[in-house]
């Protein structure tokens, strides 16, 4: 079936707890046609094998994942969305940053990401060994990973990607954060546009990220600086068993 795909993500248990589906728009008239039944057969062999939970991971998510998802019992429990806008984007600012130096900036990044992100449910709890992992990626450039001090602190971070795979290239805010000490000083602002127009620097026309739909202050930032909805990331959920049982 075009646009079904099958994982399971165990657990340190035996048994699996969760089963991911993913789903993708590649024919929309037979996902529309076939897609509940395929649920279906999954949602049966899940309580077969006694898994607790089935998420229905959506990328985009169009309404035909949303009439899926509801026909078979799956409730809405993420979302992100993708937001773009050209490049450049043409606003001043003034901000002092550098870039991040592997060995070096480790320790201090990993602090104020996780009191940040203590909240989120990927950004949170990094451990060295994730940002290190991220560090030996071919698309890692530290140029682009830009970092602001204050009385001698990291007090904020905007951390770029480059897209090559895609055409035309296209430049991403992977992660921007401040640190909760020194929020209310506009420097979220002004770090999304010092990676803007790092990404620019580069020759890029377009620039990506992605936010929690229910990041209502996130947003308001987002729109402000001139980004749009490009597409939705959703995940719906399906308890077969009661949590602890």
């Amino acid at each position: 079936m075009a646009g079904l795909r099958v994982t399971t993500q165990p657990d340190t248990h035996p048994v699996i707890d969760e089963l991911t589906v993913r789903l993708a728009v590649l024919d929309a008239d037979r996902l529309r046609l076939e897609g509940g039944d395929l649920l279906t057969s999954v949602l049966e062999r899940a309580r077969e094998l006694e898994i607790h939970d089935v998420v229905l991971d959506a990328e985009p998510a169009t309404d035909i994942h949303d009439e899926l998802a509801s026909s078979c019992g799956f409730e809405l429990d993420r979302e992100l969305l993708q937001l773009r806008r050209r490049l450049p984007v043409g606003r001043s600012w003034t901000l002092d940053t550098r870039p991040f130096e592997p060995g070096r900036d480790e320790a201090a990044w990993l602090t104020v990401n996780n009191r940040a992100f203590h909240w989120h449910p990927d950004q949170a709890g990094w451990r060295e060994e994730q940002l290190r992992e991220r560090e030996a990626e071919p698309w890692f450039d530290r140029r682009g990973f830009l970092l602001h001090e204050r009385d001698g602190r990291l007090a904020g971070f905007c951390w770029t990607k480059v897209h090559a795979e895609t055409d035309p290239p296209m430049g991403e805010i992977y992660v921007v954060a401040v640190d909760p000490d020194f929020q209310g000083l506009g420097l979220g602002r002004r770090l999304v546009l010092a990676g803007l127009d790092h990404l620019a620097g580069l020759g890029l026309g377009v620039g990506m990220l992605y936010v929690e739909a229910d990041n209502v202050e996130a947003l308001a930032l987002y729109d402000e600086l001139g980004f749009e909805l490009h597409h939705r990331h959703r995940w719906y959920r399906r308890r077969l068993r009661p949590p602890g049982t």
